[in-house]
């Protein structure tokens, strides 16, 4: 059944940039797809490109005949010297921007198009690495199958977990069962204080027009905290500012993004961009005014967030998009994401070419990883 159904396919590589003159068949199947990636929509992905894309293209996979329809979406950039040496490599599209590497691959066909996309990169660039690629679910189960049944490989690197909303049970004590109830009450204190100096209120941006305000406040916010100061806050960037404006707004058009703000006397102190696709969303970022620290801002917009959003039974997930062990976010959602970056053969052959590649890619991460830690001794 499965080879009937691949010898049926087509499969195209594309630059990113061109991508735009596809746009309905794409965003058809991010509708399709089998797991929800907003960082692969036209939306985000067409804004994304000039800054963080500039050298991507996609294998596209098709579907023949008359009903010509998109079945399978996979970025990725060729890497010719990732180990220092002239050894390309295909690497799945992340950025720090976008810290998801999941395909997008229609949920009806999804183990006859990862077979045929495995084929296309098996025949032209047969080592391929998909950074930030889920450890689990449908899309990881789905894959595994069509790696197995090609006599393909995988190996895993940079294995990591971050914070995931995904509660199984009853959600209305959610944050009572998360939180110990000293800290809860602590959290309420702080917050009647700051009610003591000026009103407080919150506000849930979703239209563009108001969408576009909630930027202007979160670029503010950003740049006045501690990315301002290092220099990385957006605003300081007009590629990177743009880009961001343009993808949220971008998303705002198709009711996938919005802007959840803490307004202290008519100013915002805190904002937090979330985006969506299907059935999960993405805290993607966050900022706020270290004036009010006592008042913990960014913990107390975390918080009516987490309610809000556990108020919507569609939505099946929430990713955090946080670093691993992250102070805040990880003592407040209980679930996780497992992620890792997986190093793939998609096919029978090649055995001795995957074994050099893993032991490069092996000494890549742990001199990463040893550069992050000693960062991270100085910081202390």
């Amino acid at each position: 059944m499965h080879g009937t159904i691949e010898t049926t396919l087509e499969v195209e590589c594309r630059p990113l940039a061109e991508l735009a003159s596809i746009a309905s068949d794409w965003r058809g199947l991010t509708a399709r797809a089998l797991e929800p990636n907003v960082f692969y929509e036209p939306a985000f992905a067409l804004a994304a490109e000039p800054v963080f894309g500039r050298d991507v293209g996609a294998t596209l996979v098709w579907s023949r005949g008359a009903a010509r329809r998109l079945l399978g979406l996979f970025p990725a950039r060729t890497e010719r010297y990732r180990y220092g040496l002239p050894w390309p490599i295909v690497v799945g599209w992340t950025n720090p921007y976008a810290p998801l590497g999941v395909p997008l691959v229609d949920r009806d066909a999804a183990e006859p198009v990862l077979g045929a996309w495995l084929e296309h990169v098996a025949s032209h660039q047969p080592r391929v690495l998909l950074p930030m690629f889920p450890q689990r679910g449908d899309l990881a189960c789905a894959f595994d199958a069509a790696l197995a049944r090609r006599g393909g490989a995988s190996v895993t690197f940079a294995v990591h977990e971050r914070a995931l909303l995904a509660p199984a049970g009853d959600r209305a004590d959610y944050i009572e069962r998360a939180l110990p109830r000293k800290k809860l009450k602590e959290l309420g204190r702080q917050l009647r204080r700051l009610g003591d100096d000026g009103p407080v209120t919150w506000d849930m941006a979703r239209d563009p027009a108001a969408i576009s305000a909630g930027l202007t406040d979160f670029l503010a916010l950003e740049e006045a905290g501690w990315k301002g100061r290092a220099g990385t806050a957006a605003a300081r960037n007009p590629s990177l500012r743009a880009f961001l404006e343009a993808a949220v707004l971008a998303l705002a058009d198709d009711g996938k993004a919005e802007i959840i703000r803490l307004i202290f006397a008519s100013r915002a102190i805190a904002a937090l961009i979330v985006l969506r696709s299907g059935d999960t969303a993405w805290c993607w970022k966050i900022a706020y005014d270290e004036e009010h620290a006592r008042a913990s801002p960014g913990v107390q917009l975390m918080l009516e967030a987490t309610r809000a959003l556990l108020a919507e039974p569609s939505l099946a997930r929430v990713d955090s998009c946080a670093a691993p062990d992250h102070p805040m976010i990880d003592h407040i959602w209980r679930e996780r994401l497992p992620l890792a970056d997986r190093l793939v053969r998609p096919g029978p052959h090649g055995q001795t070419a995957f074994a050099l590649t893993r032991a490069l890619e092996a000494a890549r991460t742990s001199t990463i990883a040893a550069a992050k830690h000693a960062r991270d001794l100085l910081r202390r």
